[in-house]
């Protein structure tokens, strides 16, 4: 559920009236700070497969995670966009109206700064704009080495396009988060999205057998090819399904949580996957390029 009310009232709905003995979501991370103390209060487990904000799993010891936190992701995007690219000076430009955006250039502007890169301005837009080229001409003034953009693929498209119709070269790199790691961002953004960077937690074009098959699979149904978040709800299915055969099968809420919290080494769509001790993803993030209109890896 989008809307934070809706998301409290499916909460209630799954967990008084249906008495389901895990839940899978919410989307949004707005939406997760309000929904998931309740599922906390009522020992019921939960597990985010696309929250990426800080704080999510703080809400309790039966709230989990298979989505890596931007905290996780953005240190070695700006890492290895530093080492390859040599980025002195940036840009910033993102949505100032959703959480996960809003945590993507918290952390980004953290690391810029501790990185020595200085940050010549910022720019904001809202979620649903269409125009972003008033921002994008101030920030081409400003000359950076790259625009580092929170936002997510819709967005993303538009602002990437249109850095390039205003004649901001290639050269100056747009480098995204977890937000970018979508094939409509290549799809709708065409020729515009080559060599735009993406930090994020999976690549599509890995041959591990589970995630080939995944890919292969969600293509032939939905007649299009997954995303990240796509991966992470299908690795959340095999997160769930390990800790209900670990804990026989009862649909035990706490013996379910007890399960999953011991999970260590499980083979995913996201390739070897285990959670720490606080619950969060642990596994490794990756940097890729949009090459050839696909996404290649960086660095990992």
């Amino acid at each position: 559920a989008s809307v934070p009310q809706q998301g409290t009232n499916v909460f209630n709905k799954l967990i008084n009236g249906d008495k389901v003995s895990i839940i899978i979501g919410p989307t949004l991370s707005n939406t997760a700070k309000i929904t998931d103390p309740i599922a906390q209060k009522a020992g019921v487990p939960v597990l985010a497969v696309s929250n990426t904000i800080s704080g999510i799993t703080e809400i309790g010891d039966y709230i989990f995670r298979d989505s890596l936190t931007e905290n996780v992701v953005i240190p070695h995007t700006v890492k290895v966009a530093k080492q390859k690219l040599g980025l002195k000076k940036v840009s910033i430009l993102y949505g100032n109206d959703d959480a996960m955006t809003k945590a993507t250039y918290e952390v980004f502007k953290k690391v810029l700064q501790s990185s020595g890169i200085k940050i010549l301005g910022e720019q904001t837009f809202a979620k649903g704009d269409r125009d972003f080229s008033p921002q994008l001409t101030q920030i081409k003034a400003q000359k950076p080495d790259a625009i580092i953009c929170g936002a997510l693929a819709e967005e993303a498209s538009g602002i990437i396009t249109q850095a390039r119709q205003l004649g901001i070269p290639k050269t100056v790199r747009i480098i995204g988060g977890n937000g970018f790691n979508s094939p409509g961002l290549i799809k709708n953004a065409g020729e515009a999205a080559e060599g735009v960077i993406v930090g994020a937690a999976w690549n599509i074009s890995s041959t591990a057998p589970l995630n080939a098959k995944f890919v292969s699979d969600y293509t032939k149904k939905y007649k299009h090819a997954p995303d990240q978040f796509a991966a992470q709800a299908y690795a959340g299915v095999q997160i769930a399904y390990q800790a209900a055969k670990a804990s026989g099968g009862g649909g035990d809420r706490k013996a379910l949580r007890d399960a999953m919290a011991k999970i260590r080494n499980l083979d995913t769509v996201l390739g070897r996957f285990s959670f720490t001790e606080g619950r969060d993803a642990d596994h490794p993030s990756i940097v890729q390029e949009i090459k050839g209109g696909k996404f290649v890896v960086l660095g990992n």
